[in-house]
C-alpha cells in the first residue's frame, strides 16, 4: 500500500530533522551515526533500486524497524549509543529522498 500525502509530509519532516540532528551532533557518536546513515542509504538503494519515488521511500520507512536494528547491531555492535533511529535512520532516509525521481527540484528546469 502506498503512502498518503500526509504520511509523506510527516516522514519528510522526520528525515530532515534527523539530518539536522546529525549535522548538529557534538557527541563522540556522531561519526558512527554518520556511517550508519550512509549504511541506511545503501540498504535503501538495495531495497528500492536507483529509480524510486518519495512515496516508495515513505512506504519503506514504515517497515524500517524490521531491518534497521539488525543493520546497526551488525555494523556498530559495540556502540549502541550511535543507533538512535531519530538520527541515523532518519538522516539516511533524508539523503535518499534527495535522489527520488520526484524530489523537489530534481530533473526540472
Amino acid at each position: 500500500m502506498g503512502a498518503s500525502e500526509s504520511e509523506i509530509a510527516a516522514a519528510r519532516f522526520s528525515w530532515e530533522e534527523g539530518l539536522r540532528r546529525l549535522d548538529d551532533d557534538p557527541s563522540p557518536a556522531r561519526a558512527q551515526r554518520n556511517e550508519l546513515a550512509f549504511a541506511v542509504a545503501d540498504e535503501l538503494q538495495r531495497r528500492l533500486g536507483v529509480t524510486f519515488r518519495v512515496a516508495d521511500l515513505a512506504a519503506e520507512y514504515r517497515a524500517a524497524s524490521s531491518w534497521y536494528f539488525d543493520l546497526t547491531a551488525r555494523l556498530a555492535p559495540g556502540a549502541p549509543e550511535a543507533w538512535d533511529p531519530a538520527v541515523a535512520l532518519d538522516a539516511g532516509f533524508a539523503r535518499m529522498a534527495r535522489l527520488a525521481t520526484d524530489a523537489p527540484g530534481r530533473g526540472r528546469s
